[in-house]
């Protein structure tokens, strides 16, 4: 079980992702066993259909507050709509309401790294501690991210907020941008944090040394082989530029790697610690701890209830506590 602050709601919390959909319900700050399923990717309609069984069947006989979900897309969060989904066919679609509709419940709907980082953030709540400000960087095959600000989700003007893997770090500024493409086509750009420090950018740096991918890299390192060394400083290199750019800006209380290649702990940690602070403002990011998440493979789910938990704390407070009709 993972304890959090959540106490006296029940919540359940939904994680979307290309491969898989992830269910769980948030009662009495414990998180239960989520229940976990191949995503339905054939339609639009499938897709809503298994999501809508999954939140009842994880609900049971028991009445809950609230539905968060968390998507791997550009949210319009005023809206609750998927403006931007690339991995699942949920383009255009208001998901919000569509579930609200369906589910006669309050739904919350945010990206999925976005709830994420809220997961980090109360990741320590056992021990007392939830974190008001914080960054994550989830380092999978891509680079993502989260920003959380006063104890809430930071997410813009738009709702879209942070791109963190489309942040340039390496940039010429005559080259690339969007002029004669089409919007996403020429993304990530050759400068981003994505491009230079992605699961993608370590395969290709593991295959220039002659190693099969990142993985291998990772191994061959923990061996003491110099490839796989080589590969991982200079990923955790780009990466500590990315690390550095979060501090000046938001001089957080945490910095939390995440994502799949941060299986590789201290070979990818240490080297981007060297580099940001190298290039840290002194006397800026003296309090910050960057850190390996501890949130682990439960924090889309888990962040996604607590998602739901907290809006519901901020204003939209249902009148009765509502059980969903079959």
């Amino acid at each position: 079980m993972i304890h959090t602050s959540a106490v006296g709601q029940r919540l359940i919390g939904v994680d979307v992702g290309g491969t898989k959909v992830s269910v769980a319900v948030l009662s009495g700050g414990e998180l239960s066993e989520p229940h976990i399923e191949p995503t339905r990717l054939e339609s639009t309609a499938a897709l809503l259909d298994q999501l809508v069984e999954g939140i009842r069947r994880a609900q049971g006989d028991e009445p809950i507050d609230a539905v968060g979900v968390g998507v791997p897309s550009v949210i319009d969060w005023a809206a609750g709509k998927v403006r931007s989904s690339v991995n699942i066919p949920l383009q255009d679609v208001p998901l919000r309401e569509a579930l609200r509709e369906r589910l006669g419940v309050p739904v919350f709907v945010d990206n999925d790294a976005s709830v994420a980082a809220l997961a980090e953030a109360h990741a320590d709540a056992a021990a007392g501690r939830i974190v008001q400000s914080l960054v994550m960087f989830t380092v999978g095959t891509g680079v993502g991210g989260g920003v959380v600000i006063d104890g809430r989700v930071y997410r813009g003007v738009t709702g879209a907020a942070p791109e963190i893997g489309h942040m340039l770090i390496a940039a010429h500024p005559l080259a690339g941008g969007r002029d004669g493409f089409e919007s996403g086509e020429r993304f990530p750009q050759p400068g981003s944090l994505e491009a230079l420090a992605s699961g993608r950018a370590l395969d290709r740096l593991a295959r220039e040394r002659g190693l099969r991918d990142g993985r291998e890299a990772v191994d061959a390192a923990r061996r003491g082989d110099e490839r796989g060394l080589e590969a991982l400083r200079i990923a955790g290199h780009h990466l500590g530029l990315g690390i550095a750019n979060a501090i000046l800006l938001f001089d957080p209380e945490v910095v939390a790697i995440g994502g799949g290649v941060s299986a590789a702990g201290d070979l990818l940690l240490q080297p981007a610690l060297e580099t940001m602070r190298r290039f840290v403002l002194p006397g800026v990011g003296t309090r910050t701890e960057v850190r390996i998440a501890r949130s682990g493979r439960r924090a889309g789910v888990h962040g996604a209830a607590l998602l739901a938990g907290q809006e519901l704390e901020l204003g939209e407070r249902p009148t009765t506590t509502a059980a969903i009709e079959p």
